[in-house]
């Protein structure tokens, strides 16, 4: 095993080029195997989980849930702090930063930015939550793609560009995260549900990041500052399938809540009582929204 972390790890570097030393010995960064070996577990659980609880009652999960979401709301927010406080105090300049300025700024970056990387892994639970429901709707390509490719892709950033240019999009998204992991995490108290009006603005929010992320990134490109242009256009051309993807969701999403409201003005029902398992149409629908994070 030993020889092949060696064989593996000279290999990419002969294909991306030498590996910051910096971030060695940080847990799971050291050899690639352990962060693909978790994906392809990940992956073996989407395509079995449903079929082993096929004929079995859903999982509540409400205590968890609330644990899980706030966790990973108090995680987010950390990350968020810590990040625009340190490039802010630190100097960092926004349209560009190299991967080497001020020593103690990079490091502190840097292991913000292993927990970011690790927030990855912990995130593979939403699916697994979605699993132990039943809430089989929501195990979508956008949210199956999005979940398995940022842990790997997280991977290779902190093992090349551990800082610098890398800090942006990981700010943006973990605010976006305190947003919605503090809804999600709400949201499984049945009492709070009403007091909760901004899940329909998560969604925006998201693409709002994707386009800031790519807006920013061209800017490393056009005033350029020996960040490594290869992982710049990396960078934009994900953010581009992201843009893609959440648009057709957001855009399928909305016109379908559109088409109900109609339906329901016009005295349509779900059901021959009006009410679907004792919820209201309208309310019905939009418990069953997809997640998208």
């Amino acid at each position: 095993m030993e020889t092949f972390n060696h064989n593996l790890n000279t290999l990419l570097e002969s294909w991306i080029g030498p590996r910051d030393q910096r971030v060695r010995g940080l847990p799971l960064l050291d050899n690639y195997p352990p962060t693909i070996a978790l994906t392809v577990i990940y992956l073996l659980i989407v395509w079995l989980g449903p079929k082993y609880m096929k004929d079995r009652q859903p999982y509540s999960c409400r205590g968890l849930l609330v644990l899980y979401n706030l966790g990973l709301t108090l995680l987010s927010f950390y990350m968020f702090y810590e990040l625009v406080t340190t490039v802010w105090h630190g100097g960092y300049n926004f349209y560009c930063q190299n991967t080497h300025s001020i020593p103690e700024v990079d490091n502190k970056v840097i292991n913000v930015l292993w927990w970011y990387y690790f927030s990855k892994l912990i995130e593979f639970m939403d699916t697994v939550f979605f699993i132990l429901r039943k809430n089989n709707y929501q195990l979508t390509f956008l949210h199956i793609y999005h979940h398995a490719s940022m842990f790997n892709i997280w991977w290779f950033v902190m093992n090349w560009i551990p800082c610098g240019h890398s800090y942006f999009g990981a700010s943006l998204n973990s605010f976006v995260h305190v947003v919605m992991y503090s809804y999600y995490g709400l949201s499984a108290i049945p009492a709070l549900r009403p007091y909760l009006w901004w899940k329909r603005y998560i969604t925006q929010l998201q693409l709002i990041q994707f386009f800031l992320t790519m807006s920013q990134t061209m800017c490393a490109v056009i005033w350029p500052c020996g960040f490594p242009i290869g992982w710049l256009y990396f960078q934009i051309s994900y953010m581009v399938t992201f843009i893609v993807l959440f648009s057709n969701f957001y855009i399928q999403t909305y016109k379908k809540q559109r088409s109900l409201k109609k339906d329901h003005q016009k005295g349509s029902a779900l059901s021959t009582n009006g009410h679907a398992n004792g919820t209201p149409p309208m309310e019905h629908d939009a418990h069953k929204k997809l997640r998208v994070d």
